[in-house]
């Protein structure tokens, strides 16, 4: 990575002044420019354009993976329709730390990357989501973590989260617990600094969609593999809450199928 910035013409990143901070303390002399959210398609243009006349440019953020809920994704796209070669070099990200650490499975989940502003766009996105069954990781502002947990709690339940703040840095920070008590211990302080969002999926009551008989759980396998799961994760999710034993279940649910 540090010989890739020794190397390149130019180094694009989201603050100019923290960047220079970083390459100071490695000996680092490449020219630095700004490119953030505000002026992207200027600069994406120029930096393209710099590109295709010979030069290489480095891309990096202020923190995590450039291009995931970054500005960076815009330039990749744009490099990618003028023929440009994009490389990769992986660093750290935000959002499969907080999930490793949060204590949540990690079997299946998804990334929603930034929940919208405005509290009626927010609440409406939680909604299309409740009945998402993988764990699901958000990244949010520091200024919105309370309202965005109180609206998670109200639309969602109470189930289990983690939030992480800080990762990988000095003041790193994880909150884990339900969704009320974590939002109690978020609402005492001020929160700085990135934060991410691990939150449980939802959780099938067995009282409120699996029935005793074998039938019913059979029902139960064929709806959860309409919404995405396979045959084998299907039978493993409705035989755990229902008891019953696996193959049986497995073997009565391919008879459906055919």
């Amino acid at each position: 990575m540090l010989e890739t910035l020794r190397s390149v013409d130019l180094i694009a990143c989201e603050s100019v002044r923290r960047t220079r901070i970083l390459l100071k303390r490695h000996g680092i002399k490449t020219p630095v420019t700004g490119y953030r959210e505000e002026n992207r398609k200027r600069m994406g243009s120029e930096i393209s354009e710099r590109i295709l006349n010979g030069e290489n440019v480095a891309l990096v953020s202020d923190a995590g993976m450039p291009g995931v809920s970054d500005p960076g994704e815009d330039l990749v796209s744009l490099c990618i329709e003028r023929g440009i070669e994009v490389v990769s070099l992986p660093g750290p990200n935000a959002a499969l730390t907080a999930l490793v650490v949060s204590g949540i499975s990690t079997k299946r989940f998804a990334f929603e990357g930034f929940l919208p502003r405005k509290r009626s766009d927010r609440r409406r996105h939680l909604e299309e989501i409740e009945k998402d069954r993988r764990t699901l990781i958000f990244y949010e502002s520091p200024r919105r973590i309370k309202e965005a947990l109180s609206d998670m709690e109200e639309i969602l339940g109470n189930r289990q989260v983690a939030v992480a703040r800080e990762l990988t840095k000095k003041f790193e920070e994880v909150l884990r617990g339900s969704i009320s008590s974590v939002r109690g211990e978020v609402e005492k302080r001020e929160i700085k600094g990135e934060v991410v969002i691990v939150l449980e999926g939802v959780k099938v009551e067995r009282k409120e969609v699996f029935g005793a008989s074998l039938d019913n759980a059979v029902l139960q396998v064929m709806k959860l593999k309409e919404e995405g799961l396979t045959l084998k994760e299907a039978v493993e999710a409705v035989s755990e809450e229902c008891s019953l034993p696996k193959n049986k279940l497995y073997n009565l649910a391919i008879k459906r199928l055919r």
